[in-house]
């Protein structure tokens, strides 16, 4: 079974959802990197409950009514990535860490390189808030939807004193 896919229009620009069975597996970008995140064929299918109930639970993030996502995720990595992205889930809305930070959370304290890559390859975006990972100095590193997109969901979260590191 292919996984199935819906896009949709958003404040960051265009959002492609897809889902592997009743779970959400992705959230890419309109202007993705190529194998970023690796999900082979997709099936497009805009009635999907899965993908349907993602984009009202991510309309009512962007309109300020949502802190928490409810929805069953099926994150896909290695082991270590994995545990990445579960850290991410444990951010709450409106604060940040950084990549030292979820090294340290994860027990492995002088991985901070590696969390940064896991970070940049977590297929679930928003959802697993990889935008509230920032540099040590408090600066906005790397992002896959853009420096823009990261800096609009941390605003949109209340963190609006950090500043773009290019």
């Amino acid at each position: 079974m292919l996984p199935l896919y819906k896009t949709i229009q958003s404040p960051v620009g265009q959002l492609i959802l897809v889902a592997r069975g009743p779970k959400l597996a992705a959230i890419l970008w309109e202007n993705e990197r190529l194998n970023r995140v690796r999900l082979g064929p997709l099936e497009e299918d805009r009635e999907h409950p899965t993908l349907r109930e993602t984009e009202r639970q991510l309309g009512e993030y962007f309109a300020g009514q949502r802190r928490r996502f409810e929805l069953e995720l099926d994150f896909v990595g290695t082991d270590f990535q994995v545990r990445v992205w579960q850290a991410l889930l444990t951010i709450p809305f409106g604060q940040t860490r950084s990549y030292r930070d979820i090294a340290v959370q994860i027990g492995q304290p002088t991985a901070t390189r590696a969390v940064g890559a896991a970070n940049g390859r977590n297929p679930i975006s928003i959802i697993a808030p990889c935008h509230r990972v920032i540099g040590t100095s408090g600066s906005l590193t790397g992002f896959a939807g853009g420096l823009e997109a990261k800096q609009f969901l941390l605003s949109l979260e209340g963190q609006q004193s950090l500043s773009l590191a290019f």
